[in-house]
């Protein structure tokens, strides 16, 4: 049956076509609402076209808002989506450096634009993506030539310096690490959880951007700390927490997920398992001001946060 071509555009605002990357291979059984939370993990989408390519494929053209999301969207290359790897190519170049610097900021929201490209990465693999480790060496690399962790840990501990007297009245809160400003933890743009470098957790994630020297493994790592952070929040098991039983079964998981509930590097998912992890994990995904929640491939966008 013939796959009718999409285009979801979240607003209307041109985006320079520098922005753009181009997205093949991808399988014709991969919903098109997954595709574009793939691709927002990366930053904002301003557009974003979903056609048929072939009998058993889709492509799709990808416009971000800035050219450091695009960027990152290049390191996904050969990353696996749905049931296949997919291509993606664009006319940028990753060795050239246009990344915001903090005068740039807009307000006090931490923006996946903002984020080292490791850290994406890391929430790539604790959602349940399989990202190959010469990605994760590359985002390192790319981290390190242009001092993206180094200014982003300085944005951290100035938003944790600014709220750091209002929060203290939050008692319950702090005892987490967590204000009512950002209940999202992993998931939100705007994570309190990545200010609050004063906490014990938040020193670990802090000391995760001062080390300059990770590696591929550090990314496997800080992706499974991740995974624990959702645990603590939720109250109860990483595997049950990130969703995975909706994904793997609870058989399948013990044997392709560690026990934070990162998916095992060592042993291949199956097309069927891998087929929609981020549309089973009730993944907040998006933008700063326009957040949704998959839960499902039936289920409908919340309104905004």
């Amino acid at each position: 049956m013939p796959i009718a071509s999409s285009s979801i555009t979240p607003n209307s605002t041109p985006a320079i076509m520098t922005n753009v990357v181009y997205v093949t291979d991808i399988s014709a059984s991969t919903d098109d609402k997954e595709i574009k939370e793939f691709f927002s993990f990366c930053g904002k989408v301003t557009a974003i076209s979903i056609e048929a390519d072939g009998a058993d494929k889709k492509k799709a053209t990808v416009t971000f808002e800035k050219d450091t999301a695009m960027k990152t969207a290049l390191l996904l290359h050969h990353t696996q989506l749905g049931s296949s790897k997919i291509t993606v190519t664009g006319s940028a170049n990753l060795d050239e450096h246009n990344d915001p610097t903090p005068a740039q900021r807009d307000g006090d929201e931490i923006t996946q634009e903002e984020k080292p490209r490791s850290r994406i990465l890391a929430e790539y693999l604790a959602h349940g993506y399989v990202v190959g480790d010469a990605a994760l060496e590359q985002a390192v690399v790319l981290d390190k030539k242009h001092n993206v962790s180094q200014r982003f840990l300085t944005t951290l501990q100035s938003l944790d310096s600014k709220y750091k007297a209002t929060d203290r009245a939050r008692a319950t809160d702090e005892s987490y690490g967590i204000s009512t400003r950002g209940k999202g933890l992993l998931f939100g743009l705007n994570s309190y959880f990545e200010k609050a470098v004063g906490t014990p957790a938040g020193k670990k994630i802090a000391k995760f951007y001062e080390e300059g020297s990770k590696q591929a493994q550090d990314i496997h790592t800080e992706a499974r700390r991740l995974a624990d952070l959702k645990k603590d929040q939720a109250g109860g098991s990483a595997y049950r927490a990130s969703g995975l039983e909706k994904v793997f079964g609870k058989a399948r998981c013990s044997a392709t997920t560690d026990s934070a509930g990162v998916p095992n590097a060592n042993v291949p998912l199956s097309p069927q398992s891998a087929a929609s992890p981020a549309a089973a994990l009730d993944i907040k995904v998006g933008y700063p001001s326009d957040t949704k929640t998959a839960s499902g491939p039936d289920s409908k966008p919340p309104p905004s946060m």
